[in-house]
């Protein structure tokens, strides 16, 4: 698919960006649904820019946020998404529709989180790894192949398994935001780019999508 680039000088230039950028978008989904669905991705830069959100004129109670993944950790673990998600949104109180990774089932979890997805997502925002995973589509892990479900749990990952939308459900996404920051991502991005579907991340699919990249990682 095509993705339009717009490259910033740093990762605090991105998250700002990305900031005015999630705020215009939850504006324009509010007036016309009374609604903004967000599905939201981690990483240093995301956080950045939640913490950024914060402090801007977002109509809150009418922002549902869901999850694009998440590890398969104990409540509060420093490493989920949602901890640092409620960390960096601080005061403000959107719905958040969490992944139920602590489940003894996690396959039904999955199946069970699957049923609460919307129709159609507003903005959906993913990361980029350096091996080009994106939510925690893998390389090599089955998940890839993972067509008759919306949310799947991955194998072992970096020590650890994951629960994520699979390129099904991103595909309800009426606009993708990718976050792209360092030098160490430079790679994947020029495939991701050229929708060189050796990589995980070129096989998602949907309406739009925008790339906020830093120069590290563009190469600009």
């Amino acid at each position: 698919m095509h993705h339009e680039l717009r490259d910033f000088a740093d990762a605090s230039a991105v998250a700002s960006a990305a900031a005015d950028y999630v705020t215009a978008c939850s504006r324009r989904s509010i007036e016309a649904n009374g609604h903004f669905t967000f599905a939201m991705s981690g990483g240093r830069t995301p956080w950045t820019m939640f913490e950024n959100l914060a402090q801007m004129d977002v109509a809150w109670p009418d922002v549902v946020i869901f999850q694009v993944d998440e590890r398969i950790a104990p409540v509060g673990d420093p490493t989920r998404n949602l901890t640092n998600l409620e960390r960096s949104l601080g005061a403000c109180r959107p719905t958040i529709v969490a992944m139920p990774v602590n489940d003894d089932d996690l396959d039904a979890a999955a199946a069970t989180y699957a049923q609460e997805l919307p129709p159609r997502f507003d903005l959906v925002h993913l990361g980029l790894g350096p091996d080009g995973h994106t939510a925690s589509l893998i390389p090599g892990d089955p998940v890839l192949g993972v067509r008759d479900r919306l949310v799947a749990v991955t194998g072992v990952y970096q020590g650890e398994q994951r629960m994520t939308l699979t390129y099904e459900a991103l595909a309800r996404a009426d606009q993708l935001l990718w976050l792209v920051t360092g030098d160490d991502k430079r790679t994947a991005l020029s495939a991701l780019m050229r929708g060189d579907t050796t990589i995980p991340a070129a096989g998602v699919e949907a309406a739009a999508s925008l790339v906020m990249a830093d120069r590290a990682a563009s190469a600009v």
